[in-house]
């Protein structure tokens, strides 16, 4: 007989270890969370772990705030440490970008986000090593920053343990069973799992995984590079998150003796099947970063590169994730499409989803416009102020 559960999360991940936790949270019975590797194996392992709210849309930054607290008090909401460090975090523009960036900071104030405009001045009193040529203005976030993705990862799923959630690690999902419009369950590599709920959060591998209940997702595998470099010991002033839409640079501190930079518009090639994504960065991506960075951080221009790899974003149509129910099939549902940006949501994502699950609609968050339906409705999400930037970023903000 195949072993029975309430509900079942596919995907180790941090959104998967999420849900899994907010559902046991929320009394959804008897839940499992199935990986097929080990609980933080992949892509969020590989992830900036950027915590920000700083989005031209209302539906991501409210996401995002709405998690805030919980990187603030971790270990009250969670349990454990998620390696939350508030940095401060900038975004800088051009002069092509001022008004937009005005118009956003604004709008995210008005929905209580802790951010203000800075000008070159001001902006080099909180980074004083940053050379501001070509930048208009910022926008800072004083009680943004970043965190541990593992540790963050880690947490959720030994908090989802705690309250009874069965951890199935090395247990590959073949595919979704499903009895006329109703999801009963998962099929793996070995047995057979039976469950009238099963959510699927499984990134760049969601896609073929929903394809064998029936149900096409428009997510595509986008390859993402990250680069660690050692933190020069004369290096000691603040290094807050930044991200500069004008040389496509993103960087922060990453504990006290590394620095991660990344390119967002050096993807390199990206793989049809993720599972023949290449884990190690193109050999010319550290020196792409370190160009960038010694432009913008003439301080950094010249550090020895500690590792550089490359994980996968799971790109959606309008690069916001996919959140809900699927149409198709009763009590199959689907937390995917992150497009890069899905870490800072985690919980919010977790909650919302748990909510969705067990009440059928999200509460405590607005997941109505992250429904699958939305790109034949014509409702992709897209903020009135996106920045102008070069396709080749192949994101908005």
């Amino acid at each position: 007989m195949p072993r029975t559960y309430d509900a079942i999360v596919i995907g180790g991940g941090v959104i998967g270890s999420s849900i899994a936790f907010h559902l046991a949270r929320a009394g959804a019975g008897r839940v499992a969370l199935l990986e097929r590797d080990a609980i933080c194996a992949g892509n969020t392992r590989r992830s900036g772990a950027i915590v920000r709210m700083h989005y031209s849309n209302d539906p991501e930054a409210r996401l995002a705030l709405a998690s805030l607290p919980y990187f603030q008090h971790w270990d009250e909401k969670v349990g454990g440490d998620c390696g939350f460090t508030p940095t401060g975090f900038t975004i800088l523009v051009g002069p092509e970008n001022l008004d937009r960036l005005h118009r956003n900071v604004s709008r995210l104030q008005a929905l209580g986000v802790d951010t203000r405009v800075l000008g070159p001045d001001d902006l080099r009193e909180v980074v004083p090593a940053l050379q501001t040529d070509g930048v208009a203005a910022a926008a800072y976030e004083p009680t943004s920053g970043y965190a541990d993705a593992v540790k963050t990862t880690q947490a959720f799923a030994a908090a989802a343990r705690r309250l009874g959630v069965e951890v199935l690690e090395g247990t590959s999902v073949i595919g979704i069973a499903v009895s006329g419009k109703r999801v009963t369950g998962v099929l793996t590599a070995s047995e057979r799992l039976d469950a009238p709920v099963v959510v699927c959060a499984a990134n760049t591998w969601a896609p073929a995984l929903l394809r064998t209940a029936g149900v096409a997702l428009p997510v595509t595998p986008r390859r993402a590079q990250v680069a660690y470099f050692e933190r020069p010991a004369t290096y000691s002033g603040p290094h807050p998150v930044i991200l500069d839409t004008t040389t496509a640079l993103y960087t922060r501190a990453h504990g006290l003796d590394q620095i991660l930079g990344g390119a967002a518009d050096e993807s390199g090639a990206s793989p049809v099947n993720p599972d023949d994504n290449d884990p190690n960065a193109d050999q010319g991506f550290p020196e792409a970063v370190m160009r960038r960075m010694g432009r913008r951080l003439p301080t950094l221009a010249r550090m020895p590169l500690a590792r550089a790899e490359a994980g996968l974003y799971d790109m959606s149509p309008d690069t916001r994730a996919i959140l809900d129910a699927t149409p198709e099939v009763a009590g199959l549902y689907v937390a995917a499409g992150f497009s890069g940006t899905g870490f800072k949501k985690a919980p919010a994502v977790g909650l919302g989803m748990a909510e969705l699950v067990m009440q059928g609609r999200a509460t405590s968050v607005d997941l109505l416009p992250f429904r699958i339906g939305r790109f034949a409705d014509d409702a992709a999400i897209h903020g009135a102020d996106e920045y102008a930037l070069p396709q080749s970023w192949g994101h908005s903000f």
